[in-house]
This record gives structure tokens, sequence and C-alpha cells, in this order.
């Protein structure tokens, strides 16, 4: 997975666990693109505070996944419904839906 798949996807199971700059400054950064110079300017605090912020969310996001695996299971289940769903098992018409959600 790249690093910024794997950020985005901390992001979105864990989030809600970090502060609000930290999530605000995250989500500038990996979601939107900026530069720590863009984020810097519109928060009015240096590019090195900026980095420092976003590199401890990045580092809290890695030890919530670390320490739960949370993330690790649900790929794990994932694959495994794909694999049943692409050889032609009965899956559950959740299972379906969800599948044709993901894809929309």
């Amino acid at each position: 997975m790249s690093g910024t798949l794997q950020m985005t996807m901390l992001y979105d199971f864990y989030g809600d666990l970090l502060t609000e700059k930290q999530r605000e400054y995250f989500d500038l950064y990996h979601n939107e693109d900026l530069s720590l110079s863009e984020i810097a300017e519109k928060a009015n605090i240096t590019r090195q505070g900026v980095y420092d912020i976003i590199t401890r969310a990045e580092k809290t996001l890695t030890q919530i996944e670390q320490k739960t695996g949370i993330i690790q299971k649900w790929l794990e289940t994932r694959a495994i419904l794909e694999k049943a769903s692409a050889s032609g098992e009965h899956l559950h018409p959740a299972i379906i839906n969800y599948f044709q959600m993901e894809n929309n």
C-alpha cells in the first residue's frame, strides 16, 4: 500500500482520535494536497510548526493501528469476501450491497 493511501486509510479509520488542529492540518496536507508552506501561511504559523503537527498526527495514527490492527483485519476480511464473491459463492445481501456502494 502506498504511503498516501496508507495515511488516508489511517485517517479515515482513526482521524476522530486526533486533536482538531491535527485533523485540520493532516486533511489539508494529505487530502487537499496543500504544501507545508501553504498551510503555514493560512494558519499564520511556521512551516516547521505545521510539519511537527502533521508528523505527530501521522505517528499517532500509525501507533493506534499497530496496537489495534483494525485496518489490517478489515483488509484481510475484505480480501476473503472478494475472493468468495469472485468464485461465485453465495454471499449475504448486505455484503453484496457493501461492495456495490464501495464501487460507486
